[in-house]
């Protein structure tokens, strides 16, 4: 999949569908009301990964993981033959 691109295709088709639905400014928003909550200088990235990492997860809608597995597929059953 690297060799041939496709993983980056997909890493931007990934991107473009998290923007598009909403999500990307969703976690933003989650972000933000941490440091709010916890101050600026009491945050550090890790914290936030730490805490936003799951809730990320979780909210990727599935038609998006679903597209993604398509397309995985798609690419397999075609470099197989």
């Amino acid at each position: 999949m690297i060799e041939s691109g496709e993983k980056e295709k997909l890493m931007e088709l990934l991107r473009e569908r998290l923007v598009e639905c909403g999500w990307k400014d969703e976690m933003k928003a989650l972000c933000r009301a941490y440091i709010k909550k916890k101050g600026t200088n009491n945050v550090t990235v890790d914290d936030l990964v730490h805490v936003i990492t799951p809730k990320g997860r979780a909210s990727i809608p599935d038609s998006i993981k679903t597209e993604l597995l398509l397309r995985i597929r798609a690419f397999l059953a075609s470099a197989a033959l």
